[in-house]
């Protein structure tokens, strides 16, 4: 058997592996041949779950002898929230934000328990935001001051809408207080960085086309999976820059228990979500240079000081708060967009 990764395993060892680092395997459903699930998730998982959708359709198979099929559906990662929401079927979401799953719990498409269900408060990985620059780093950025010098030009999305774009902001915030600045403070470095930004796509993969093939901006805030796709595409032409200090991204997952109508979709789901924490799936995860839940001792990620809005130093308040305060109608991002006109 050939695996994702082009390392020849026995079926038995796959099967070991990916059931034994989690508990999976909880038993087969019969799915009369084949059964699909829709999986809602932010732009930036596109070619990640591509290959772990390939080898949980591989697994599922060989466990219990069925067919099934992962269909995917992408964009921003507020943009999906809202779809599904507005009746987008989707049995398992893997979104940027902690506040996007909350949205579909409070629609009551999703159950209040739901970050008790998974390992690691239902994060099977983690990022961070990083800079992509110009081959050679012509402005020479190293940290998030050097990103108001000059005339540099910012690209990143729409915080309206991207939940990756959302990080990006809470990541200069806290770059500017994680090292003694006032909210004052922040709230300038802030104005001026947004200031630089000359458009704003609907989700971080249309900031990065926008960074890439037209060729607009200096410095594109992305995260680090991400910039290393970037960067693959773009032999000789970008370079990935890790600020000493950045924000933790949480991309939590969970299982659309609204959506669960049939009892072969609610075992799907589960098994899925189960599986993302196998050997097998942590592996490909790393491989795309997102963080497995043991990073920390993966040589292919680089210490970072990783910052999360939620430590009470910062004084957010709970992510509910920081929504009401940054991304609301009226609020922080609204607020420096209207003092800009």
């Amino acid at each position: 058997m050939k695996h994702t990764n082009n390392v020849l395993v026995s079926r038995r060892t796959f099967l070991q592996t990916v059931a034994t680092s989690v508990g999976l395997y909880s038993g087969c459903w019969s799915t009369q041949g084949s059964a699909q699930l829709l999986h809602a998730s932010y732009d930036a998982t596109r070619e990640l779950y591509r290959r772990i959708n390939r080898a949980f359709a591989q697994y599922w198979e060989q466990q219990c002898g069925e067919t099934v099929r992962v269909r995917m559906s992408h964009g921003g990662s507020g943009a999906q929230t809202r779809a599904v929401i507005d009746g987008l079927p989707a049995h398992v979401v893997s979104l940027a934000l902690w506040l996007d799953i909350d949205a579909l719990v409070q629609k009551g498409l999703v159950n209040q328990d739901w970050e008790n269900r998974f390992p690691n408060r239902c994060l099977p990985y983690i990022s961070t935001v990083v800079f992509v620059v110009r081959q050679g780093n012509p402005w020479n950025i190293q940290d998030w001051p050097d990103l108001i010098r000059g005339d540099i030009r910012i690209v990143t999305a729409n915080p309206k809408t991207s939940g990756a774009a959302r990080l990006n902001v809470l990541a200069a915030w806290l770059s500017v207080v994680a090292r003694g600045g006032s909210p004052a403070d922040a709230r300038q470095f802030l104005q001026e960085m947004l200031r630089r930004v000359p458009v704003l796509d609907s989700g971080s993969r249309g900031a990065a086309l926008t960074f890439a093939r037209k060729g607009i901006g200096d410095v594109l805030l992305t995260w680090e999976n991400e910039a290393y796709l970037q960067q693959r595409e773009l032999r000789g032409r970008v370079e990935i820059i890790h600020p000493p200090l950045s924000i933790q991204a949480e991309p939590h997952v969970a299982v659309v228990d609204a959506n669960l109508q049939q009892a072969v979709h609610h075992t799907l789901a589960w098994e899925y979500i189960r599986f993302l924490y196998s050997s097998t799936a942590q592996n490909i995860i790393a491989e795309h240079y997102l963080r497995p839940v043991n990073w920390q001792n993966d040589p292919r990620f680089q210490p970072l000081q990783l910052l999360r809005p939620l430590d009470p130093q910062y004084q957010l308040g709970s992510w509910p708060e920081i929504q009401r305060r940054f991304f609301a109608e009226g609020g922080l991002i609204d607020q420096i967009y209207q003092h800009m006109q």
